[in-house]
């Protein structure tokens, strides 16, 4: 296993004095949010993300998977090898209990009560105290149980449909995952069966059409995104042939989730959906006040954002507000779909960020680049040891950060 790349790093002094000499003072681009196939993603492997991300001149990038750190040790790897600063992270869902029955939803925009959460700037190599991995390996358990459930179901249905489509457990993990199923493996694979034998549109739209129970596809069948999505809807979702209902197992309470992702070196942070496309807003998230008295209650100082889903008035003005409370905020593309979209981080409709937030979300990465440097190094982080924000050092974790970064890109 890889040796954390900070432990041998100068000092703090020392790499603050490198950087008054060597310092470029540029407001690099990012993206701390993307899924790899180690959940699910665009992706085909984790080598692709940086090529990608080489051509796009993005500096920074922060690994976001579900549920695993299972991707760290590559994506460490492809960091030195790229010359491209890493931030190690992860993503959970949770459950607000009193939320759920009292039908509010929180960050999930379908499912009252659910609730992302991300872990910022996890040490590497990850290590989890035991309470919270086992914690963890019960939802793992648990969220195979459900995935493995539709498996098996839509197996069945397609096999007594066409039994030359088949969907065999060993090799659906083998062809599709890294260890982890998700109904978006399941979605592929059934396309993917479906192509291999049925060659013409035809044909493809007709047993389509047998599987969706005499519903005729809708999908552009060219379109493989489109059509894992509408996959998934007819067959997987609630109402479908395959779906399985997720066991209240599968959910830690948020309270629970936030000392995983503590006991694992990270920053709490909450993902925002902010406004949709028509300028909706969860219950939670509606009131802005509101929503920083509740997450500061739960010390949470760390919010990050899919720039790409929101409005850009609406994301300066969510972002202008929580910046001036001292949050740090970062954005990321997720790229937790099969539809391959830039790793360049753009405002609903393609629309540039602009410089303010560019630098708002350079500066969150600066704050976990710091949190890591610090906790490789021994130190507290940017959390203390009773798991306190240190807010009131936030402007010189920046300014670490920034060091950090630059010393990693130059040397």
């Amino acid at each position: 296993m890889s040796q954390n790349t900070f432990i041998d790093y100068p000092t703090e002094d020392e790499i603050l004095e490198w950087y008054s000499l060597n310092g470029s003072n540029i407001v690099h681009k990012v993206n701390n949010h993307f899924h790899t196939p180690f959940s699910f993603s665009s992706f085909d492997d984790i080598k692709q993300i940086f090529e990608l991300a080489r051509r796009e001149e993005i500096k920074v990038l922060g690994i976001n998977d579900f549920y695993t750190t299972a991707g760290f040790e590559e994506f460490n790897e492809l960091s030195i090898e790229y010359k491209l600063f890493p931030c190690f992270n992860i993503e959970f869902m949770g459950l607000h209990k009193d939320m759920q029955k009292a039908n509010i939803r929180v960050n999930d925009p379908n499912n009252p009560g659910r609730t992302y959460l991300s872990g910022k700037g996890l040490n590497f190599p990850a290590k989890l105290e035991k309470a919270s991995e086992k914690k963890l390996e019960g939802l793992l358990i648990e969220s195979a149980k459900q995935t493995e459930g539709m498996l098996n179901l839509v197996a069945e249905h397609i096999g007594k449909i066409d039994p030359d489509l088949i969907l065999d457990k060993k090799m659906v993990y083998k062809n599709y995952t890294k260890g982890m199923l998700r109904e978006r493996h399941i979605a592929r694979a059934i396309r993917e069966v479906i192509q291999q034998k049925y060659q013409n549109e035809k044909d493809q739209r007709a047993i389509l059409k047998e599987i969706y129970g005499k519903k005729a596809s809708k999908s552009d069948l060219n379109n493989n995104a489109e059509l894992e999505a509408e996959i998934r809807s007819m067959l997987l979702k609630s109402g479908g042939v395959a779906y399985v209902k997720e066991s209240p197992k599968a959910f830690l309470e948020v309270a629970e989730v936030l000392k995983i992702i503590t006991d694992a070196g990270g920053i709490p942070t909450y993902p925002v959906l902010l406004d949709d496309i028509n300028g909706n807003y969860t219950e939670f998230e509606r009131d802005m006040e509101k929503l920083y008295n509740d997450l500061s209650s739960m010390n949470i100082y760390s919010l990050e954002l899919i720039p790409g889903r929101n409005n850009i008035e609406r994301l300066e003005e969510f972002v202008s507000f929580f910046h001036d409370r001292n949050f740090i905020i970062s954005f990321g593309t997720e790229h937790n779909t099969p539809e391959m979209i830039p790793l360049k981080i753009s405002a609903r409709e393609g629309v540039p960020l602009s410089e303010y937030l560019n630098r708002v979300s350079f500066e969150g990465v600066c704050v976990i680049a710091a949190h890591q440097y610090s906790k490789a190094r021994g130190k507290d982080g940017y959390i203390d040891k009773n798991g306190k924000v240190r807010l009131q050092h936030k402007d010189e974790f920046i300014e670490l950060g920034n060091a950090v970064i630059e010393y990693f890109l130059q040397n």
